[in-house]
């Protein structure tokens, strides 16, 4: 055993400097792409590269200003389209950042979706971030939250810090050489600590912590981040408190002895798992730090724990109100409340943490502006004992395991933020499920079925599309492929819940029903077309039938589509993603129109031509419903029913199926249909199906005849008992 150990060290040994070189090739390639004065101000060169780590000394003149790296050379950068996401950073002697440059990446919303210059105004911001005053907890880690910010956003957030401390940690910078955590040296809570029991004592020593906001400070933080917020600020004068927020940490024992009554204690004591802890926040302000969204969502979208870099956010179950605080001289608060901090979380009280509340204002008809403020809280010196360092694990080893840990934190705490949307997704495939399932039942009423579809459309557009900007495209199926090719990993699909559960639910709803579960209830496109062409009937404006032969011929144009960029996929996934661009969907969902002029005007003109021929685009150009055709195959189970009188002679389905799936002959495209269920609507229509019709009139025919011998029978009681072969005289 100790001799496979051995081989299998060596070989990583052997492999160690082959790694090196691609990561010393990929900075020297973006080094000479990107000039030293473009990078950091002052800069006039870059030396040669260190030779320990993948990064560069930045100069001016002879001295060394800085360090330039790459942060894919530290950390995974895996983003959404499952390729690394290079950007260069560059770290002066007390690490901070002063330069920051996005060089090289795959990301389809920020190469064709997003204008470069929104996106190098954003990564520029995190210029002056002092990554060890981060490290050690003593400074703000902000992130802007805009209206339609992407994963990609959060994957360069989360790789520019964990990169940069590696690097401080590695180079020695800001005095973190040697920590080997990310909180700063190891500590633990002092048994035997006792804490003041006046209220002044307690916010005077650290053991609660305040943060206070100012109407002023409030006004100027929304007007910076937007300037529209300016023209709606908040009422009040200036000194007035908008947010007064006591914090502290209660599980610690000392600590809650004097701010919980004992009754509070005791209900704690039960409330809490082995492991878990709980911060205690009071506030004073005319601003909730709980809000009331959680009431609808179970999630409190106001305020989370930050440590390290690692975000804490509280659900309704994690949520506790409390009584009067105990210390002698608190104030009496107009909120007071307890959350739950799960063990899972690796939350460790000994250690600084951050309270980051969210603050947002209504700048427009459908915009908000948000930002954020912090503020930080350690144990006092008197209730924490310092821990002697624990022996470092082998660098290899510890390096992959902590960005493994860190990759399933990040998509974690994804997923914990979007609890709210990933609810009502599962709730409209719930609905969508149950509709299948009991089709002969929802498609009895004809209005009725009417007017929900178009209902679970304007959800379908308004929250999936415009809200979640959950639209899915062929760029999904071209990186899938592309990780299969160089090493699947789940990480780069689990950073977009909604995503990942409809991709999920298609392939399922691919073996029941085809692909008419998606494109024709859960793509936002598909539903603003459907919408639009229903508005444009409602003003009578024409509608166009393409003859069939034509109409059949152009079904083929979406499959060349998507083989076509499916095959340059092969050998270019960025200029498939360009090519991409024949759908309008990043256009008219992800970015709602805000966007160049051509993107523009090509959307309004599919958009246009849908007015005239219903679902034009998912009829004869969309790559996508041609690629889930082909899997769509497989479908299991033929849930649409026919009478042996469709097709011949009845033409009635053929001819109001809105996208002309339904052949002359009477059989049902599987490939082209969208399970709109408008054929099972007339399947039992009362004036529409010429056999329900049919068989009603054969039923009130004979019906008819037993009701008039009933009458004769009732007149002539005795002609039923007359004997045969006499006549009666």
């Amino acid at each position: 055993m100790n001799l496979l150990i051995r081989l299998a060290l060596a070989c990583l040994l052997l492999l160690l400097p082959a790694v090196g070189h691609a990561d010393q090739a990929l900075l020297d390639r973006f080094l000479a792409e990107v000039p030293a004065p473009d990078l950091m101000d002052g800069a006039d060169g870059y030396g040669p590269v260190h030779p320990d780590l993948p990064v560069a000394p930045v100069l001016k003149g002879s001295e060394t200003i800085g360090w330039a790296f790459v942060n894919s050379s530290f950390v995974g950068t895996t983003g959404y389209s499952g390729k690394p996401i290079h950007i260069l950073i560059a770290l002066d002697p007390d690490a901070v950042v002063q330069g920051v440059r996005l060089v090289k990446h795959s990301e389809p919303i920020v190469l064709i979706g997003i204008p470069e210059a929104r996106i190098a105004k954003l990564v520029a911001e995190f210029k002056g971030r002092d990554i060890a005053a981060e490290a050690r907890g003593e400074a703000d880690h902000p992130l802007d939250i805009i209206s339609g910010v992407t994963v990609t956003i959060m994957v360069i957030d989360d790789s520019i810090l964990r990169s940069s401390l590696r690097v401080a940690r590695g180079l020695n910078l800001g005095g973190l050489g040697g920590d080997t955590t990310d909180q700063g040296p190891r500590m633990e809570i002092n048994a035997a600590g006792v804490a003041a029991s006046d209220w002044d004592t307690l916010v005077g020593d650290g053991t609660v912590r305040r943060m206070a906001l100012s109407v002023a400070e409030v006004n100027a933080a929304l007007a910076s981040a937007d300037p529209r917020a300016a023209a709606r600020p908040e009422a009040g004068p200036d000194d007035d408190a908008f947010a007064d927020i006591y914090m502290t940490l209660p599980s610690i024992p000392a600590i809650g002895a004097v701010m919980l009554l004992d009754r509070e204690r005791q209900n704690i004591t039960g409330w809490l798992r082995e492991g878990d802890h709980a911060v205690m926040l009071m506030g004073l302000g005319r601003f909730s730090f709980k809000g009331s969204g959680y009431v609808r969502g179970g999630l409190f979208d106001r305020i989370q724990i930050i440590q390290g870099d690692t975000a804490i956010r509280f659900r309704d179950r994690d949520h506790k109100r409390v009584g009067d605080v105990a210390a002698t001289g608190a104030p009496r608060f107009r909120e007071q409340d307890l959350f739950r901090i799960p063990a899972e979380s690796g939350f460790d009280p000994a250690q600084p943490w951050r309270l980051q509340l969210l603050v947002g204002r209504e700048v427009g008809a459908l915009d908000r502006v948000f930002t954020t403020f912090e503020a930080g809280w350690q144990p006092p010196a008197h209730l924490v004992t310092a821990l002697a360092p624990p022996a470092p694990p082998p660098a290899a080893l510890d390096i992959e395991s902590d960005e493994q840990a860190a990759m399933t934190a990040l998509w974690q705490r994804i997923w914990r933020d979007k609890a709210l949307e990933i609810s009502v997704l599962g709730g409209m495939l719930t609905i969508l499920t149950g509709v299948f399932f009991f089709q002969g039942f929802v498609t009895r009423h004809t209005r009725g079925f009417y007017w929900f579809r178009m209902a679970f459309l304007v959800v379908t557009l308004g929250f999936l599309g415009w809200y979640a900007n959950a639209q899915l495209s062929v760029v999904n199926l071209m990186a899938l492929a592309a990780s299969l090719q160089q090493g699947f990993t789940w990480s780069a699909f689990l950073l977009d819940p909604l995503t990942f559960i409809l991709w999920f639910s298609i392939a399922a709803a691919l073996i029941f029903w085809g692909r008419g579960a998606y494109c024709g209830w859960l793509c936002p496109f598909g539903a603003l077309q459907e919408l639009t062409n229903q508005i444009a009937r409602y003003f009578k404006v024409p509608q166009w039938t393409l003859p069939w032969g034509l109409h059949e011929r152009l079904w083929a144009v979406k499959y060349i589509l998507f083989l076509g960029l499916f095959g340059v996929s092969l050998a270019s996934l960025e200029q498939a993603e360009h090519l991409a661009e024949v759908e309008p969907f990043k256009t008219a969902i992800v970015l709602k129109f805000d966007r160049a002029w051509p993107f523009v005007l090509y959307a309004l003109v599919l958009l246009g031509i849908g007015l005239f021929i219903e679902r034009f685009y998912c009829r004869y150009l969309c790559p996508l419903g041609g690629a889930l055709a082909i899997p769509a195959r497989i479908r299991m189970f033929d849930w649409l029913k026919r009478y042996r009188e469709c097709g011949s002679p009845c033409q009635t389905c053929a001819n109001e199926c809105f996208v002309q799936a339904i052949h002359p002959t009477g059989e049902i495209n599987p490939n082209e249909c969208l399970n709109c269920l408008h054929c099972q609507v007339l399947y039992q229509s009362r004036t529409k199906c010429p056999v329900v019709i049919k068989t009603m009139k054969r039923r009130e025919t004979a019906s008819g005849g037993a009701a008039a011998l009933d009458r004769v029978l009732t007149n002539h009681p005795n002609q039923s008992k007359q004997p045969k072969g006499h006549d009666h005289v």
